[in-house]
């Protein structure tokens, strides 16, 4: 497998790279966000995702982590392949991607191109609690949480209620007083705000 390129770009258009890697070019497949995160870049490094098919091989590459995982996720999908995953990420952010699946917003997904009613429906159904619980180090709603802040959410989140809701209420808490409280008068009070 085939984890990073690190090289030259040698060619480079919104849909496709060639990476120089020791007179080497390897030919990636990128979206619009990678593709708009290195524009500006001669060289550079991009973690990658081998798919292969009856076909063909082909490699994905990514500008940040992130991105490639909710790629594997997205190929995951029954129904979704990698050039719709990767229209779906030339269409929207990641970030994007994630809080329309989260919040069940298939109206947002059916605006990309390749993704209709059906595969948006899926795509939630399988994906919202697969997203919902991850790694809150990057949380949906893009405010920073510091620690306490992240584990009143995760407690949330393990008392039954959905990511989304718990990030709000203690978003509206920490606004309301911010000053440094408790884990637990934090929890106590986003469980009144709900």
């Amino acid at each position: 497998m085939i984890a990073f390129v690190k090289g030259h770009f040698a060619v480079k258009t919104p849909a496709r790279l060639v990476v120089d890697v020791n007179g080497v070019g390897y030919e990636l497949h990128i979206s619009l966000n990678t593709y708009a995160a290195i524009s500006g870049q001669d060289s550079g490094l991009l973690f990658t995702y081998l798919h292969i098919t009856e076909n063909a091989q082909s490699l994905f590459g990514f500008a940040d982590m992130a991105e490639k995982e909710l790629f594997m996720q997205l190929i995951s999908v029954s129904g979704v392949g990698a050039s719709t995953a990767r229209m779906m990420l030339s269409g929207m952010k990641p970030e994007e991607i994630t809080r329309a699946i989260i919040q069940g917003n298939t109206k947002q997904l059916e605006a990309i191109k390749g993704i209709g009613k059906k595969s948006a429906e899926r795509l939630i159904v399988e994906l919202r609690d697969k997203l919902g619980k991850q790694s809150l180090e990057t949380p949906v709603s893009g405010f920073s949480t510091p620690q306490n802040d992240l584990d009143a959410i995760n407690a949330l989140i393990s008392l039954g209620i959905g990511r989304v809701m718990a990030e709000q209420a203690v978003k509206k808490v920490m606004l309301a007083a911010p000053d440094n409280q408790s884990l637990e008068e934090i929890i106590k009070l986003s469980l009144k705000n709900l």
